[in-house]
Parts: structure tokens; C-alpha cells; sequence
């Protein structure tokens, strides 16, 4: 098994002032990205009565961010670590290794911005809970 940090907050460089408002930018696929980004997607319009995600992936890693609005991931990793991280502020993405499992819950104004290294894969997904504990806990 592939050696991946654990979920962990990134701080991407804010350029500008709030007179003319701000950009952030993340360049050359390693200065402050983790990865080669193959796939980028957005989630908006989300219900707040609504839990997403429920799953893991076998090789995906992901940066995920609140580029609007309010969004609360809960993570678990292989070893049962659980961490809650509140995303708000859009310089900030949260990554996501392969091994975690994840769930966002979402602002009303939300909109998440996520960029991945693979590109989708249904056979990527883990969408059992089970069988997450079942796959990693084989590895542990």
C-alpha cells in the first residue's frame, strides 16, 4: 500500500487586498498541491439537511474547498483516527488520501470545489462503510 500523509488542511497563497478583492493560485502540480490534477468537479445547491461523500477511495486523492459558504468534512482514516475540519475560507483546501473515509455537510450558500488525481472511476469508490474497515484494516 502507497504511503499517504493523513487528512490535513493546505493554506494556498491570497493575493490582493479587499479593495480589489483576491486570487489564489496553486501551480506546477507540487508548490501547494500534492498532486497532478486529472479531475476537477464542483457540489452546489446542497441542502443542509444533506450528508455527502459516505465513501473512500482504493488510489483517489483529493484537495477539497469551500470557495463559498460553509462546508464540515468529517474524516476517518485507517486507524480509526477521526477528524472534523471546517472549511470556510477559500485559500484553504482540505486533502483527502485514498484511505480516508469522508462526509461533507454543506452551508446553504456552499460551493465546493474539488480537485482529484484520478480521473472518475466507479470501481475507485469504496461506498460500503464495511467494507472500507474490511479493505483497510487489511493494510494496517
Amino acid at each position: 500500500m502507497a504511503d499517504y500523509p493523513a487528512p490535513h488542511l493546505i493554506e494556498f497563497p491570497r493575493l490582493g487586498a479587499p479593495g480589489i478583492g483576491y486570487i489564489s493560485v496553486g501551480e506546477n502540480a507540487k508548490d501547494p498541491l500534492p498532486f497532478a490534477v486529472q479531475r476537477v468537479f464542483w457540489t452546489y445547491y446542497t441542502p443542509e439537511s444533506i450528508v455527502r461523500g459516505r465513501h473512500a477511495h482504493h488510489r483517489t486523492e483529493q484537495l477539497l474547498f469551500a470557495v463559498a459558504g460553509r462546508i464540515t468534512v468529517t474524516t476517518e482514516t485507517a486507524t480509526g483516527d477521526i477528524q472534523i475540519f471546517r472549511l470556510e475560507d477559500p485559500n484553504v483546501g482540505l486533502y483527502v488520501p485514498p484511505s480516508a473515509w469522508h462526509t461533507m455537510q454543506y452551508s446553504h450558500t456552499a460551493v465546493q470545489l474539488v480537485l482529484a488525481s484520478q480521473a472518475y472511476a466507479e470501481e475507485d469508490y469504496i461506498r460500503e462503510y464495511a467494507a472500507f474497515r474490511e479493505r483497510w484494516a487489511q493494510q494496517t
